[in-house]
């Protein structure tokens, strides 16, 4: 999956406006222009399509989060660059306040069978010998199956 992808899915799935979409960024710290957000939603195959970097995919999954939970105490966290799936599942899992069983069900309901240490794999540092990286299949069912829990 392509972070345009990502951030395409989640707006289809809390059905944001353009201007929704800007408030992320802003809550998050980052000013971005109505231009930038419409070059960035673009379907794959527009030749305007502009790749949205890791750096502003965080930025916005942290305005997410910040949407979502409320805003922390100290400074605005830093926006990952590089960006990985890992990454991504975990951002979602804090800004919809999930559980590990809440995802495990999910991946269930989309016929995605996953254990309680597969789904663990995915939230270790990449250092750790249990590390498992979060393959486009994997974020893809969950896209997907979050689409149809906040429905």
């Amino acid at each position: 999956m392509t972070n345009n992808d990502v951030l395409r899915r989640v707006r289809y799935i809390l059905k944001y406006s353009d201007h929704q979409m800007i408030e992320l960024f802003q809550l998050a710290g980052h000013a971005v222009r109505l231009e930038e957000v419409h070059a960035w939603l673009k379907k794959i195959d527009d030749p305007l399509l502009v790749p949205i970097a890791d750096r502003e995919l965080a930025l916005f999954l942290n305005g997410l989060i910040i949407d979502k939970r409320g805003k922390r105490e100290g400074p605005l966290p830093k926006p990952e660059d590089p960006l990985s799936n890992n990454m991504i599942l975990q951002k979602l899992k804090i800004a919809f306040n999930l559980t590990s069983d809440d995802i495990l069900e999910m991946f269930n309901s989309s016929n995605k069978q996953l254990s309680k240490h597969e789904l663990s794999a995915f939230f270790r540092k990449p250092n750790h010998r249990s590390y498992r990286p979060c393959m486009d299949q994997y974020l893809r069912n969950f896209l997907g199956a979050l689409n149809a829990r906040c429905e």
